[in-house]
């Protein structure tokens, strides 16, 4: 059997095209080799398509922790975030009990036009039921999305109605937004976030920033915290609305790819904007080239916490199937020469993922002078020639700690479980109609409305059923305030958008306080 095996490999790979069996030494004729034999004589069935992805994905880990590989769903998916809009019914939603509930119907979309509101369940889509059903929440969204033009059958569920409602609704173009909010957080001081970098991402920043110039805006804080990134050139955009002609922005260098400078071009409409830029140790790749570039310039302050460190250059590498493979190219570097990137060990991505928790666990996120910075990875910024470091992401020119007291490891526990959202989403959808009517502006609303105690109280219940309790009385009564403000910020964001929700959330924010207290003197 063995002899015959081996004469059948033999006489298959006779048959080979004459390019397959040149160069006996070449990697990739190994790989076809490999592949062929696998495919032809392997005693079960395979997916070949898989196969090729498995390897595909094999070789990607095995090198740097951000090149990857994305099927053709997973592309589009990666994609319509950075796009700038997708098509669809126009809806936010969460999922309750195993039931999709309406949050927010998008203004002026799809289904608002047809009379969807706030708090519908919609329990069926032409005519297939959704509900009670334990569909994947990827699985609802496929059915709702389609084709800008082409129609959806709903069925709604509404309190207050008997029967189930019907909605023919017309998908269309959602926009996709990635300023959160956008407000003056004092007189004269202007405060922006950005959640990602996207296609559209300096559009919707500079009509911010139109709007905010005509109340009086004098000093921005450009809130970049917990931002993951998105693409280069929107962060250029960026930063070249704050910096003169040709001040350096970014540039870009590796084994195969030639160093290319990003430059400011002179025409930034806020060259003479007081600019503070807040960051945290999520605050990654785009949102460091913004920091750096503001920094390494003296343009700028940075506040919060040394940034994540992701300095690698992807470029995609669109497939013939529509997946795609992000292949690092080459590395960033600051304007003072500095590498964003941390190190990492190939191949080994478990570790790199580990690194925020390293930073908790030896106590950087809470003391600056837990970081040691060899001389080696001394910098200076280009005018005032101030000393900064490389090493991996931005170390800020004020650090503000971490504070553990705040976030307890109660609250931790309580929000990683879930309870404190589940509890807010049926209070919500309970009680959205009475909080319309009793706060008909945002003000009056911060003004005047307390969380209920019997809400807290509920989330202490939940967590006991499930295992969950504070380990004593102080750590339960310095944990119920900032769930209060969590909570009250959720509804702010039910009742009107993102924006209210950080007018409130900014509050209680030592990163943003500390900003507002440099820019302001108080």
């Amino acid at each position: 059997m063995k002899r015959y095996i081996y004469l059948s490999l033999l006489c298959f790979f006779s048959f080979l095209p004459l390019s397959a069996q040149l160069k006996n030494d070449s990697p990739l004729r190994k790989l076809q080799l490999a592949e062929m034999a696998i495919t032809n004589f392997y005693v079960d069935s395979v997916n070949e398509q898989k196969l090729a992805e498995d390897a595909i994905r094999g070789m990607l880990e095995k090198l740097d922790p951000h090149s990857t590989y994305t099927d053709a769903k997973e592309t589009k998916a990666m994609n319509e975030p950075l796009q700038g809009d997708f098509e669809g019914i126009g809806v936010q939603f969460n999922m309750i009990e195993d039931t999709l509930v309406v949050i927010q119907p998008v203004v002026n979309g799809p289904s608002q036009k047809v009379g969807i509101l706030a708090g519908d369940r919609i329990i069926s889509v032409n005519d297939s039921t959704i509900a009670g059903v334990k569909m994947a929440r990827i699985d609802i969204m496929k059915r709702l999305r389609g084709k800008k033009g082409t129609k959806v059958k709903l069925g709604i569920v509404r309190r207050g109605v008997k029967d189930v409602l019907t909605f023919i609704v017309t998908r269309s173009k959602i926009p996709v937004h990635t300023i959160n909010a956008s407000y003056m957080i004092r007189p004269n001081v202007g405060y922006i976030r950005i959640e990602s970098f996207g296609m559209k991402t300096h559009d919707e920043f500079m009509t911010a920033v139109d709007s905010l110039k005509k109340k009086g805006m004098k000093t921005l804080l450009l809130d970049l915290q917990d931002n993951g990134g998105g693409y280069l050139q929107s962060a250029v955009q960026i930063s070249n609305e704050f910096l003169k002609n040709n001040d350096m922005i970014v540039y870009t260098e590796g084994r195969r790819s030639r160093r290319q400078n990003f430059k400011a071009v002179g025409n930034g409409r806020l060259q003479d904007v007081k600019v503070y830029v807040l960051v945290n140790e999520l605050s990654a790749s785009a949102a460091e080239i913004v920091t750096g570039a503001i920094q390494d310039n003296d343009r700028g302050t940075v506040v919060g916490r040394r940034t994540f460190g992701k300095g690698l250059v992807q470029r995609p590498l669109d497939l013939p199937d529509g997946s795609m493979i992000r292949l690092t190219i080459a590395h960033y570097y600051t304007p003072s020469g500095r590498c964003i990137q941390k190190p990492y060990k190939k191949g080994d991505l478990k570790d790199y993922e580990m690194d925020i928790e390293k930073r908790f666990k030896h106590g950087e996120l809470t003391n600056p002078d837990s970081i040691q910075f060899s001389d080696s990875l001394k910098y200076y910024t280009i005018r005032k020639h101030r000393v900064v470091y490389g090493g991996g992401g931005i170390m800020p020119d004020y650090f503000v700690p971490l504070d553990t007291a705040k976030f307890t490891r109660y609250h931790r526990l309580l929000a990683v479980k879930s309870i404190i959202i589940n509890a807010y989403l049926k209070y919500a959808d309970a009680n959205r109609k009475a909080l319309k009517t009793q706060y008909k502006s945002f003000d009056v609303f911060n003004k005047g409305y307390m969380v209920p105690q019997s809400l807290l109280d509920e989330i202490v219940a939940e967590g006991k059923k499930e295992k969950i309790e504070p380990k004593d009385e102080a750590e339960l009564k310095a944990t119920l305030p900032h769930i209060a403000v969590q909570l009250k910020s959720l509804v702010a964001r039910d009742l009107w958008d993102m924006n209210e929700y950080f007018r409130i959330w900014n509050a209680q924010s030592d990163i943003v306080n500390k900003a507002v207290e440099l820019a302001t003197g108080k």
